[in-house]
């Protein structure tokens, strides 16, 4: 049998570091899961200690998630040159696509890999791959929530994205696989577990030839010890009603849905290649409300894509005050080369971006101040994520973790466990947060 050195050095850790979406979280999760079954010790995102062997999990997606990446890689690059740590290798997206730019550029690194690549990464630090260890994953966050991808890679032809580039096209994982993952995270602790892929909404079309997303959450539903399931980043074109109607049928799926619009002006829509229209759009968003009102809807917006007038703008301005997101982000316009917007004039100043970001941030926070006072004086069920000095911290099912807005309730006197559900009624809300009292049993 081939000798493992690093199960024989206690003072040699392997750190991961990830940056990044939640996809990542999830493939680093992974990695550290299969670490820790071969018998080495890792830990996530720790200060470095010498004889550390450092991971980077890195982000491609935009410039800001870019440099954020190099900056990180340059870091533990001079940490290794001055002996603080022992290794270095770099995986994740930035490094699928840019391998052959970044190699010449960071002689200390040891290896680079990309989104597909964890048993080519365990070879390399003498370690197998196991393949029975499905769903076997080591969390990076609180064990009560946990996020579940059902699929990788994306077929969509967005102009500004670069995701299919770094991921590849979309692949399913079977139902009878996330069901098994499912009941083995519910086993440790986990309650709510958040659906995460590129393009929730193609789920199955694969493996099945039809969307299956619908019997996914039926099959989840009857997962043991899981009380809430989520639903991230559901594209909106041609979206599958069926899944709607098996959030209403199945009581543990969460009445809320991330789907990012981008934009709402006919032109940009075009430009960008969502397959869609702001009518259709807004008959979609008007369809969903209707066969479930309390649904909380999330969506992201991209300001700045070439091409993008001021009248352009006004209108996307129009369509938020109009439709009222219960949650909403922005980004602004990234310039991707390889992608269909590459080709064009990144023709919207900087600091134009950041203006139009700023106003539309500014007409969602009076939107969801006037989401949040509206829920003072109600009742709902919590689920406790941390305790701060002075406020155990949870969220309602209406916000996911990380993202969205939470719920602070005075720790003075009070002890709540982290992971539990409790019943608290609304006494006071700010734009994204809102205070509570628990309810007395």
């Amino acid at each position: 049998m081939k000798s493992n050195p690093y199960k024989k050095k206690a003072d040699s850790r392997i750190n991961v570091i990830t940056l990044g979406c939640s996809k990542n979280v999830f493939d680093s999760e992974q990695l550290m899961g299969q670490i820790k079954h071969n018998g080495a010790e890792v830990v996530h995102e720790q200060t470095a200690k010498k004889q550390d062997i450092v991971i980077i999990n890195t982000c491609g997606f935009i410039d800001k998630a870019k440099q954020e990446s190099i900056d990180t890689i340059l870091e533990y690059q001079e940490a290794k040159a001055s002996g603080k740590i022992s290794k270095l290798i770099v995986m994740g997206c930035l490094s699928e696509r840019y391998a052959d730019d970044l190699r010449p550029e960071f002689p200390e690194v040891d290896g680079f890999y990309g989104t597909r690549n964890i048993p080519d990464i365990l070879s390399d630090l003498g370690l197998d791959y196991k393949h029975e260890l499905l769903g076997e994953r080591m969390l990076t966050n609180p064990s009560h929530y946990a996020y579940l991808k059902i699929a990788e890679g994306c077929n969509r032809p967005c102009s500004f994205c670069a995701i299919p580039l770094m991921r590849g096209q979309h692949v399913s994982t079977s139902i009878d696989d996330l069901v098994k993952e499912a009941k083995y995270l519910a086993s440790n602790g986990t309650k709510e577990l958040i659906l995460i892929a590129q393009e929730l909404t193609y789920y199955g079309l694969d493996l099945y030839n039809k969307r299956m997303l619908p019997e996914l959450l039926d099959a989840l539903q009857e997962v043991e010890g899981i009380e809430w399931i989520r639903l991230q980043y559901a594209y909106p074109a041609q979206f599958p009603m069926e899944i709607i109607d098996a959030m209403a049928r199945n009581s543990k799926v969460c009445h809320y849905l991330d789907m990012p619009l981008q934009h709402g002006a006919d032109n940009m829509l075009k430009a960008m290649r969502r397959g869609i229209t702001r009518r259709k759009t807004e008959e979609l968003i008007t369809d969903i409300r209707n066969k479930i009102p309390d649904i909380t809807l999330r969506t992201t917006i991209l300001v700045g894509h070439p091409g993008e007038t001021q009248e352009d703008f006004d209108e996307l301005c129009t369509f938020i005050k109009l439709m009222e997101f219960d949650r909403l982000g922005v980004f602004t316009y990234s310039h991707e080369e390889q992608t269909h917007a590459g080709t064009l004039e990144d023709d919207v100043p900087e600091e134009v971006k950041e203006e139009r970001s700023e106003i539309i941030m500014d007409i969602q926070r009076e939107i969801s101040l006037k989401k949040n006072i509206q829920k003072v004086g109600k009742s709902f069920k919590v689920l406790i994520d941390r305790k701060e000095p002075e406020y155990w911290i949870g969220r309602t099912s209406a916000d996911s973790a990380e993202v969205d807005n939470e719920v602070l309730i005075k720790a003075d006197n009070q002890y709540l466990r982290v992971g539990d559900f409790v019943d608290v009624k609304i006494i006071d809300a700010l734009e994204y947060d809102l205070f509570a009292e628990v309810i007395p049993l």
